[in-house]
């Protein structure tokens, strides 16, 4: 009697082995049916844009393969300045949202749950608001006739507001979201700092200053540091909103890749090649924050 299940036991790889080709294939097929939609949109909307794109890049007027467009691009001076210029501000608006975000984050996550409640749908709302509408809001309020303006204006108070579509008019107008957006980002991770150790802190005659040198600020660093690397990659993608704040006029005092690319589309059917090589290194940025931000993911996660 006792050999039979070790009969069985040794017969069930081979019979696992000798599994029908067929019948592997469909419960596979069952397996993935589920997301073979989105499968397909991915392929479809992302990764053959993105062939279509880098074949584009090397791609000569006539057809053939050159590295023409890219040593043109890199060469240009309005191009680097454009790619440098969206690093900046990237770079510019994540920091100032790490530094007014941070704080905001952690004293929202230790309210009461009525009071943190209200300020997540205000921020909700604050971190979807943008493009055409942010603009028209932004000249409204910190225009040259905006109620801000005209308000310190009356009061003799001399105030004149940065220009719309310059660096200072694009950053204000861009932290308006990205803020919001960087504190809905870090709540979650707020909640791993525990008051158990707090207190244990305290037993050992540590102020609050050492309390968050020691222990606080290293811990969030890889959390807020992913924040940041979100915000930053999301600020050099924006187009509308730079758009319609007239940044891209022909008078404008600010060059970035997203605008550069839209001109470029807009002024003529040749330049395709070019807009793609500008394309092509937004895209590069934008594979490298990701990458970045999953390593710095997967050294925050090991305090879970």
């Amino acid at each position: 009697m006792s050999s039979q299940p070790s009969a069985r036991r040794a017969v069930a790889p081979e019979s696992v082995a000798a599994e029908p080709l067929a019948h592997r294939l469909r419960r596979w097929l069952a397996d993935w049916l589920p997301a073979l939609p989105l499968l397909l949109v991915a392929f479809g909307m992302l990764i053959l844009p993105v062939v279509a794109l880098l074949a584009q890049s090397f791609q000569s007027d006539d057809g053939g393969l050159t590295l023409a467009n890219w040593v043109a691009t890199l060469a240009s001076h309005n191009d680097q300045r454009a790619i440098g210029t969206s690093l900046a501000v990237g770079a510019l608006c994540a920091t100032i949202a790490l530094l007014a975000g941070a704080p905001i984050a952690w004293f929202v996550s230790r309210m009461l749950p009525v009071r943190r409640a209200t300020w997540l749908a205000v921020l909700n709302v604050a971190a979807n608001f943008g493009g055409i509408g942010l603009a028209f809001a932004y000249v409204a309020t910190l225009g040259a006739y905006g109620m801000v303006t005209l308000a310190l204006n009356a009061l003799s108070v001399p105030f004149g507001p940065p220009a719309p579509g310059s660096l200072g008019g694009l950053v204000i107008a861009y932290e308006y979201t990205n803020i919001p957006l960087f504190v809905l980002l870090t709540i979650p991770a707020m909640g791993i700092l525990r008051p158990e150790w707090w207190e244990a802190a305290q037993t050992a005659s540590a102020t609050r200053l050492q309390f968050w040198r020691a222990i606080g600020l290293p811990i969030l660093a890889p959390f807020l540091a992913a924040g940041w690397m979100l915000i930053f990659t999301w600020s050099i993608g924006l187009y509308g909103l730079p758009f319609a704040l007239g940044a891209g006029s022909a008078s404008s005092r600010v060059r970035l890749i997203t605008l550069e690319i839209g001109d470029i589309l807009q002024a003529s059917i040749s330049g395709q090649g070019r807009a793609a090589v500008m394309a092509m290194i937004l895209l590069l940025i934008g594979a490298v924050s990701l990458v970045t931000y999953r390593e710095l993911l997967r050294r925050a996660l090991r305090w879970f």
